[in-house]
């Protein structure tokens, strides 16, 4: 099967979207849908729920598809759903950047844009989501990158 982009998918903080911003051609899943909805995540986790915006997530993501010779910085949660990881082995290869919990809380701390750690900017709570979404982001990936 011919592959066509580079997906990042990985936790919050791990370089998806460093990664990409330095490379050409680069799609931010997160900005495109802000842009989109003209509302930060955060404003979108708080309005229509988690749910809406995951919904968002893959229904971009099956526009993208079809692209080539683009590197695409998927959300953080992209990888959870089954659909969106076979849409992403479908739209190219899938690049797994990792982080410990302590790299990725020294990354973040300073970031409130983040629903998910609201109250959680903590090495245990990062730890424990990072271990509850092991399976799923090994699943997705073709490759795995330590960031």
């Amino acid at each position: 099967m011919e592959r066509k982009n580079i997906l990042l998918i990985g936790f919050m903080g791990t370089g998806k979207s460093t990664v990409s911003a330095r490379l050409k051609k680069e799609v931010d899943t997160d900005m495109l849908i802000e842009k989109r909805q003209g509302m930060t995540i955060s404003d979108i986790f708080a309005k229509k729920g988690e749910e809406a915006f995951r919904n968002m997530e893959t229904e971009l993501l099956k526009e993208l598809k079809s692209e080539r010779n683009l590197i695409i910085s998927c959300g953080g949660g992209m990888a959870l759903r089954d659909e969106n990881a076979a849409v992403m082995k479908e739209a190219g290869t899938v690049v797994w950047l990792t982080a410990e919990p302590e790299t990725i809380l020294e990354r973040v701390k300073h970031d409130d844009s983040r629903p998910l750690l609201r109250g959680n900017k903590n090495v245990e709570f990062i730890g424990n989501l990072l271990e509850q979404r092991y399976s799923k982001y090994k699943a997705a990936a073709d490759v795995a990158v330590a960031t």
